[in-house]
């Protein structure tokens, strides 16, 4: 069986992390599996995976991701393969209209990663977006607020339809190796830390403005980059909160971050199903999100749940956790054993099973 995974680019994020950890084990399950990108940047990701496997990786333009003409540049690939998996937009047009326009028989599955978008709240875009949709042969969906604003937008029967978790490599955030504390603060310090991109969707302000409401021995550690990086270190120095927060970038030791630090935050203000989530609740220490659709799901009943935007309850939950070991203890392990159902072995096995089945299926 031959797959190919298309995608925006592999710039730092959770679809294209999932591209990154997945394709190998496609591989060592005797699936041909190569990524074909939208843009031909190279980031951390594509070498990484370079490292960790066989895929033949190719990118299509250094320019905008959004030329209409990248459809025609598409279109020979399509002749390769027996799967094309899509992932995020503008991806999921362009292959699309790439099938249409090439009259070809490949079988397309998309995997929906976000709970909402722009395009849903115009008449315009839905109309397109009912044709996109149409030519797929299955559309996956992450997480159950995915799964029901989906359907509710395109009014598609159910047996378009299919949910798979992502997931995570438990094993390697589990058994990552803690860096002293002094690395970035002092010892006796108590350390919250966030990965994400620095973009509205993730909210680090109410994060940062919380660290007000605790004590000066709490600290701050934030991973990521993106275009709200700047703002967020502007607020640190209005706040004065300089010592008490690192920005450390886009990194490639992320398990090794996650266990070092105290309590794992995700200020989201909505997620799909966050990769981010699963993967800080896998190193055997708290978790503490916002309480939207799409952490409410994973986090509700293992770990906590602070008011979306609201800095003094995120501080409360902080506190609470700082004052009580067994308090502590336990929503640690509650959230350790909540990720184990998030194993991206079980998700690329239920990838395969689905795969076989579109691929069996009358055109």
């Amino acid at each position: 069986m031959r797959i190919l995974q298309v995608i925006n680019s592999l710039s730092t994020g959770g679809a294209e992390k999932l591209i990154m950890e997945s394709v190998p084990i496609y591989q060592k399950k005797g699936l041909k599996t190569d990524v074909l990108l939208l843009s031909n940047k190279k980031t951390s990701f594509w070498e990484e995976l370079k490292l960790i496997s066989t895929a033949c990786i190719k990118g299509l333009t250094l320019h905008s991701i959004y030329n209409p003409f990248l459809i025609f540049r598409i279109i020979p690939y399509l002749k390769k393969y027996d799967i094309v998996h899509l992932h995020l937009f503008p991806t999921l047009y362009l292959v699309v209209l790439a099938k249409v326009l090439s009259f070809s028989n490949v079988k397309l599955i998309y995997t929906e990663h976000s709970t909402n978008n722009r395009r849903r709240s115009s008449f315009f875009w839905k109309t397109i977006d009912k044709f996109i949709y149409s030519k797929l042969a299955i559309i996956v969906t992450i997480a159950k607020e995915v799964d029901l604003n989906l359907k509710k937008h395109l009014n598609f029967p159910s047996s378009k339809f299919k949910m798979i978790h992502n997931g995570v490599d438990i094993d390697r955030f589990a058994t990552a190796v803690a860096y002293s504390k002094d690395v970035f603060f002092s010892l006796n310090d108590f350390i919250l830390i966030q990965v994400s991109s620095f973009r509205w969707q993730k909210d680090q302000a109410t994060l940062i403005k919380s660290l007000k409401f605790l004590p000066l021995n709490v600290k701050l550690l934030l991973v990521g980059d993106g275009n709200l990086k700047n703002d967020c270190v502007e607020l640190v120095k209005n706040l004065e909160l300089e010592e008490r927060v690192n920005f450390l970038g886009n990194r490639n030791d992320v398990p090794q971050l996650l266990i070092t630090a105290d309590v794992v935050v995700l200020s989201s203000k909505y997620e799909g199903l966050s990769l981010s989530n699963i993967e800080g609740m896998s190193v055997d220490k708290p978790f503490i999100g916002s309480d939207v659709p799409g952490l409410r799901e994973i986090v509700n009943g293992y770990g906590l749940l602070f008011k979306q935007g609201d800095e003094k309850d995120l501080a409360r939950l902080v506190r609470n956790l700082m004052n009580d070991s067994n308090f502590y203890q336990k929503t640690a392990s509650a959230c350790f054993d909540r990720a184990k159902n998030f194993d991206i072995n079980t998700m690329v096995e239920e990838y395969i099973k689905l795969y076989k089945t579109v691929l069996n299926a009358p055109t």
